[in-house]
């Protein structure tokens, strides 16, 4: 059941009121995807949010309510929105639809990375003062869930371990990327750790699932425009996620 805390919204970082959002919701980091991605799959879509320029809407999809909501860049930003989705607004299945560069020969530009685990440098983990080192990874039943749907529409995709890194420009950035090769990451983002770690410690189920937008081994790359709004495969395997998970 949601367990929406009222007293709580709305939040310093979310305009939308009870029962505004949905319990699944996709969690683009870019605002404009979200708004592609509402405008273009959602019926009726309504939007929750524009504070801080983060836009969020709520309509239906196969006769499922699902939400979608832009969540910025980097673990902190993630760390804000996943934590106020979860834990004051009752979103239970928050699946991320991003992006993320190629670490191998074998993953190509404009395939599907589905983030089984996530290995990362940020220190967003420590603030849970484990006796360890956690290994932040994604619910299996979205996990599983989406890679069916992915079969179903013949996609390319690679199940795996992702490098969620804090930095983007980076002076060792091209030794980094090799050490992490070595022990098979698949791609480079900026966002999971903090998804995967915020839904564990809230009870929530959480994927990261990204599109290909560049490669640090061939160095091609897609434009701005084109990760807004081409990378459709990625957000029609998310939604029929949504939708199946979805009560």
């Amino acid at each position: 059941m949601s367990t929406v805390d009222e007293k709580k919204i709305p939040t310093p970082h979310i305009e939308a009121g009870a029962g505004e959002i949905a319990e699944t919701i996709l969690l683009p980091g870019d605002p404009l995807r979200a708004k592609f991605i509402a405008e273009k799959f959602l019926a009726d879509p309504k939007c929750f949010n524009e504070k801080r320029g983060m836009l969020g809407f709520t309509g239906e999809y196969r006769g499922k309510r699902i939400s979608v909501m832009g969540t910025g860049m980097g673990c902190p930003s993630m760390g804000i929105y996943s934590y106020e989705l979860i834990n004051f607004y009752g979103c239970r299945n928050l699946i991320r639809v991003g992006t993320a560069g190629a670490m191998r020969e074998d993953v190509h530009v404009r395939d599907l990375v589905f983030a089984m685990g996530s290995c990362t440098d940020s220190a967003y983990l420590t603030q849970f003062r484990l006796p360890g080192q956690f290994a932040p990874t994604a619910d299996y039943t979205l996990l599983r869930t989406a890679v069916d749907a992915a079969e179903k529409r013949g996609a390319n995709y690679h199940v795996g371990n992702v490098y969620c890194s804090d930095v983007f420009y980076g002076a060792a950035k091209p030794e980094i990327g090799v050490q992490w090769k070595d022990m098979g990451v698949l791609a480079v983002e900026m966002e999971s750790a903090a998804l995967y770690a915020n839904a564990a410690y809230g009870g929530a189920r959480a994927l990261a699932l990204m599109t290909i937008s560049d490669s640090l081994v061939t160095g091609e790359a897609t434009t701005a425009e084109e990760r807004e709004k081409t990378f459709v495969e990625m957000m029609e395997v998310a939604l029929e996620t949504a939708a199946a998970v979805t009560d």
